[in-house]
């Protein structure tokens, strides 16, 4: 995701400063619910460390502990998408608009995010229908009776961010298609196969120096 730290005037006239100031408004709620799903799977783990111990040391399992982790796959599969998709984290089938530049990369990037706005809307409306009947119908777990309801809701609302995200990634690459020149703002782009292989490098790297730099702390 391209994230340019100024724009110059030229590039701001034509969207840049706008689209910039969108995405990064919407990357403030990204962030949120991203940090709200983490935290939420660090406690999953340690609410199935007690779980694991008290059932086999004290013989004391957590009542309804299966349930809720049934009903908290909603929170770390799905609260985190669109920051995944902010951060140009899920899986692209570039083989294809890989080998496009210019206006047909925008276009056919145009494309894509129509089709993934309509897939998105299509989930939004019938994952919010399905939470609404859990709700009017009082759907809950077999064990502890814990209503389902909340988890059900949380897909769409997530979805619903999602939405937002593709939109912006729409306007981008519209902004790009009928101004080619211009840096890209707030857009996905392809990754170059010889900057993804710098990258890895340099992170072993560093892991490589920070590790040593350990293990002669604690030889010394």
């Amino acid at each position: 995701m391209t994230q340019p730290l100024s724009l110059t005037p030229e590039q701001a006239a034509s969207g840049g400063q706008t689209v910039d100031r969108l995405d990064r408004m919407l990357n403030a709620v990204e962030r949120a619910t991203a940090l709200l799903s983490a935290f939420f799977i660090f406690g999953l783990m340690l609410v199935g460390v007690v779980q694991i111990v008290g059932r086999t040391v004290f013989n004391a399992p957590i009542f309804g502990y299966i349930d809720a982790i049934e009903m908290s796959i909603a929170v770390f599969a799905f609260l985190a998408i669109a920051y995944c998709e902010r951060m140009n984290g899920h899986v692209r089938m570039e083989l294809l608009i890989g080998k496009l530049r210019g206006r047909p990369l925008w276009l056919a990037e145009m494309a894509g995010q129509v089709l993934g706005l309509f897939l998105m809307g299509v989930l939004i409306w019938y994952g919010w229908e399905h939470a609404m009947r859990a709700y009017d119908y009082g759907d809950s777990t077999i064990d502890a009776q814990i209503p389902w309801w909340p988890s059900k809701m949380l897909i769409p609302a997530a979805f619903a961010l999602l939405f937002l995200r593709q939109f912006l990634n729409l306007v981008g690459y519209t902004r790009l298609f009928f101004n080619p020149d211009v840096a890209p703002v707030a857009v996905p782009l392809i990754a170059d196969v010889r900057e993804l292989a710098e990258e890895e490098a340099a992170v072993a790297r560093a892991t490589d120096d920070t590790d040593g730099d350990s293990n002669r702390g604690a030889g010394a």
